[in-house]
């Protein structure tokens, strides 16, 4: 396994994967259980699916996908989106899935975060940092998909999470969600210099070279979604992921 992990993202909604630009405007494409399966063929480390909707509309935790997913996946899995309880995270657990990641309930209730990691472990507790810059460029946390601002700046909440015992953090930003031009360089130095814990970063890669940047300003792994289910100029769906050997490459491990 890699040093510096790289993650496809999948993005799920109403039992379907879907792809968006900054958060918005998502459009279907395909079926989560078929993707899992070609991920296993290209021999993928680690998954992150994030149900999108589950928060922001009050809605269940698709268990029974879930299970259906982690059933087939080869893979570890980490999964975000309506985790309000001490029991959803018990039930997903039992399901197969590795980590639980938290957003909105986590800002909402810095208590669950605790119990969550004295029960089960920092290792299987992860914090998902959406970040979006201001009409003034000043970096903003928010919750409910992107929807509500967080009281607390980005680096306060990103300390917050380490203090109480979450064993990573993944930044996704809203600006660059799906663009495909790049991950932001300065929001990650910022706060992976500042933690001790991994720092993830998604939202924004769309060629090799991104991933190298990242590492370079902190990151400790890469996650992406369009770049893994996108192809060509005309965004043809593709599920695709590089191979080992160009990673090592890429990253100069071994």
């Amino acid at each position: 396994m890699l040093k510096t992990r790289v993650i496809p993202v999948l993005l799920m909604k109403n039992g379907g994967l879907y792809k968006g630009i900054n958060f918005k405007n998502h459009k279907y494409v395909g079926d989560p259980i078929n993707t899992v399966k070609i991920f296993n063929d290209k021999e993928v480390d680690e998954l992150v699916i994030l149900d999108i909707e589950a928060s922001k509309l009050n809605k269940s935790i698709n268990f029974e996908l879930l299970e259906n997913i982690a059933s087939e996946a080869f893979m570890p899995i980490a999964y975000g989106g309506g985790i309000k309880t001490l029991k959803d995270a018990q039930k997903l657990f039992s399901l197969g899935i590795e980590k639980v990641i938290l957003n909105t309930s986590a800002i909402d209730d810095f208590d669950l975060v605790k119990k969550l990691v004295e029960s089960y472990g920092s290792q299987s507790v992860v914090f998902c940092l959406d970040i979006k810059k201001s009409f003034f460029g000043k970096y903003e946390a928010y919750s409910f998909s992107g929807t509500k601002k967080a009281k607390m700046l980005p680096i306060e909440l990103a300390k917050k999470m380490e203090e109480l015992g979450v064993g990573e953090l993944i930044i996704n930003s809203i600006n660059n969600d799906g663009v495909m031009k790049g991950y932001d360089l300065n929001i990650i130095k910022e706060i992976a210099t500042q933690l001790t814990i991994p720092v993830i970063v998604c939202g924004g890669a769309g060629v090799l070279e991104d991933f190298k940047k990242a590492k370079e300003y902190g990151a400790h792994g890469c996650a992406a979604g369009s770049m893994f289910v996108y192809n060509g100029i005309h965004k043809a769906v593709l599920i695709s992921y590089p191979k080992y050997e160009k990673l090592c490459e890429l990253f100069k491990e071994n």
